[in-house]
């Protein structure tokens, strides 16, 4: 019998499946007028692309027109953009001050005067290059500075001393000759001082600010104010000298008695150095702050002030004691201006030595680190054993490899210069990539400056090592040390092959190291070997890179990292 099925139960429900989540809106082109400032504020927003946005649609921001992301602060970091209008800058006011001078003395008396004011310009230049050669500045900041001081600061003083002069002819009766007289004195001495001297401050006050790496201590303040005023003085020259040809021209002066020769023997043969020794004053200053540390900030604004009114002062002595006759001049000149020269002179040189001992005081952590060898900051804290190591390149190796140990010298010195300023707390963010920059260029030329240096090591005398002053806390990584010395030194001087196929047996310098067959640690290599087939060029040392990690150490507070 046909039985019916049973009747179906009913099922559950099947469960509901979840909703759909909603399509995420599609991210706004990079290149959408908001900019990145608009996703920065307001997020991932949908696009419209060719409709009208919503009514209540954020808007980005304006930008301001001043402050530091304002548009022109934006046009301010150009720095393509400030070197041109520097250079336009100078341009114009080369161009004015030219026509100005030439209206004054003539055609021919301008070229007389040119040809006269360029003769001690080599002779200054050469002086203040000859102080620089520690550290030698970039010749664009030098090249800028002698611009600076020939151009726009003589275009300045032109123009405010011919106001000021003005003025004071309205000011006092000048219908007697005494009266005329006491004006000009009153201009020459009061007047001209303070607006030259505040017109040559401004190339040292700018390549302070915008030029900070190359700004490091005295010696660098004195090499840019003689400049700049080694600039100002030619112009002002020109100006002196041609117009003491006209005069000459219409009396018939001529020869040893002319006003000429006279003019010519005061300013170019007595006194060439009388401008670039009052704006050393400012330069002298200005070195000071820049070797103080971040904390001392009175001392920092104060000391550059305090340095630009003893130049003022001493231009006005110098300018008042053309007032006095012959004999109030010569006094003026043999008991103040050379006993003063002679002090600047010995400041110089001081601070050259000082800073020759910053080399080899700050290098000391790079040898133990195992990026120099222990006879280099020795050798490059002496000005005597770079001269002994560059000749012994060039006659071994040919002018290239003289060039290259000057290079190297130049980078082991900012390197040395670039860890002081981190001890005084003056580094900047980029500290670890300027430090890494500096240490590559050292390693590349490493295998034929080293060996030069070595040798010329051997000329300086032996002495007693000072204490590397306490950084401010925080302020300076510490250096890596290696597990062994570097190339084997430490130990007793080896005989082998020394620079150029010459060998001779190390005597222990010192150190205790011989320059030539070294003992070879694992994972380190000898002194002046070659690199391995296959090594990049400019690697860094397989000492720190292969032999042992490198530490990243912060650097302050937030700061940058030092890979020493």
């Amino acid at each position: 019998m046909h039985q019916s099925p049973p009747p179906q139960q009913p099922s559950e429900p099947p469960p509901a499946a979840p909703p759909a989540a909603p399509p995420a809106p599609p991210a706004p082109p990079a290149d959408g007028p908001q900019g990145p400032a608009f996703d920065a504020a307001y997020g991932q927003q949908p696009w419209f692309d060719g409709v009208t946005a919503p009514e209540g649609w954020p808007h980005p921001p304006r930008r301001r027109l001043w402050g530091r992301h304002g548009r022109l602060g934006s046009l301010w970091d150009n720095k393509s953009l400030r070197a041109t209008a520097l250079v336009l800058l100078l341009s114009v006011s080369g161009l004015v001050i030219l026509a100005l001078v030439r209206e004054q003395t003539g055609t021919k008396g301008f070229l007389v005067g040119l040809g006269l004011a360029v003769l001690p310009v080599p002779l200054i230049v050469a002086a203040f290059r000859w102080v620089d050669r520690v550290e030698p500045k970039p010749w664009r900041n030098l090249l800028f500075a002698f611009a600076w001081g020939a151009c726009a600061a003589t275009l300045v003083a032109l123009i405010a001393n011919g106001f000021a002069t003005e003025w004071l002819m309205t000011t006092i009766d000048s219908s007697s000759a005494s009266r005329q007289a006491d004006a000009d004195t009153w201009g020459a001495t009061l007047v001209a001082p303070v607006v030259e001297e505040s017109a040559k401050a401004a190339a040292v006050l700018l390549l302070f600010l915008f030029r900070r790496r190359d700004f490091n201590g005295i010696v660098d303040g004195i090499v840019i104010a003689g400049i700049t005023a080694t600039g100002f003085a030619f112009t002002e020259n020109i100006l002196y000298l041609g117009s003491a040809f006209v005069s000459d021209q219409e009396f018939g002066y001529s020869g040893i008695r002319s006003t000429t020769a006279a003019t010519f023997f005061i300013r170019g043969v007595v006194s060439p150095f009388a401008h670039p020794l009052f704006t050393a004053m400012t330069g002298v200053g200005f070195g000071i702050a820049a070797a103080a540390a971040r904390h001392q900030r009175v001392r920092r604004a104060l000391v550059p002030v305090a340095a630009l009114l003893a130049a003022m002062v001493l231009h006005g002595v110098w300018n008042g004691s053309a007032t006095l006759g012959g004999y109030g001049f010569l006094a003026v000149y043999a008991l103040f201006m050379v006993p003063l020269f002679g002090l600047l002179v010995w400041l110089t040189v001081w601070s050259r030595g000082k800073e020759l001992g910053v080399v080899r005081e700050q290098l000391g952590a790079y040898q133990a680190a195992g990026w120099l060898t222990p006879p280099e900051p020795v050798a490059l804290g002496s000005m005597r054993a770079r001269g002994i190591a560059r000749d012994l390149a060039r006659r071994t190796r040919g002018a290239a490899a003289a060039r290259t140990v000057a290079e190297y010298t130049a980078h082991a010195t900012s390197l040395a210069f670039l860890r002081r300023r981190a001890h005084r707390g003056l580094a900047g963010p980029d500290f670890a990539a300027q430090e890494k920059a500096l240490l590559d260029r050292l390693w590349e030329r490493r295998e034929v400056a080293q060996p030069a240096l070595a040798h010329a090591a051997l000329a300086v005398p032996i002495r007693r090592p000072r204490p590397v002053p306490r950084p401010m806390p925080g302020a300076v990584p510490p250096a890596f040390w290696p597990a062994a010395p570097y190339g084997g030194y430490g130990g007793p001087g080896q005989a082998g092959p020394g620079y150029g196929g010459t060998g001779y047996a190390g005597p222990g310098y010192g150190y205790g190291y011989g320059y030539g067959a070294q003992q070879t640690y694992p994972g380190q290599p000898p002194f002046g070997a070659q690199p391995q087939p296959g090594a990049p060029q400019g690697a860094p040392p397989p000492n720190v890179a292969q032999g042992h990690p490198t530490w990243s150490v912060p650097y302050g507070s937030g700061g940058p990292q030092s890979h020493v």
